[in-house]
């Protein structure tokens, strides 16, 4: 596994047998409304990246924190602030984002 900052960069593959083990963690989404809308993954927590420094309180610290988006980038931005300002410990970033998933999507706008 990489890192980056001590920030964990998980693949998608990674993210998905998580989910499929049952790991506890929260899958905290950080794309636009519009983005989730059209796919995202169930049971993830949609926490638009804007929102992120007055929701980040909301989050249970204390389990494993993966953070995804579309392609990667505004992920690992939103882990690295969880791991370096908010208290975080144990962080993550989806490589790849919602572009390289291949896993179970729903959509709001069905």
């Amino acid at each position: 596994m990489n890192e980056i900052n001590g920030v964990k960069l998980l693949s998608c593959a990674e993210v998905e047998a998580r989910r499929a083990t049952g790991t506890e963690h929260i899958l905290l989404d950080v794309r636009t409304a519009e983005e989730w809308g059209e796919r995202h993954i169930p049971g993830a927590l949609h926490v638009p990246m804007q929102a992120l420094t007055s929701k980040y309180q909301e989050q249970d610290a204390s389990k494993e924190v993966i953070c995804m988006c579309e392609h990667g980038i505004r992920s690992l931005h939103a882990a690295t602030f969880l791991l370096t300002q908010c208290g975080f410990t144990d962080v993550a970033s989806m490589e790849g984002g919602m572009s390289e998933w291949t896993g179970e999507v729903e959509s709001s706008f069905a």
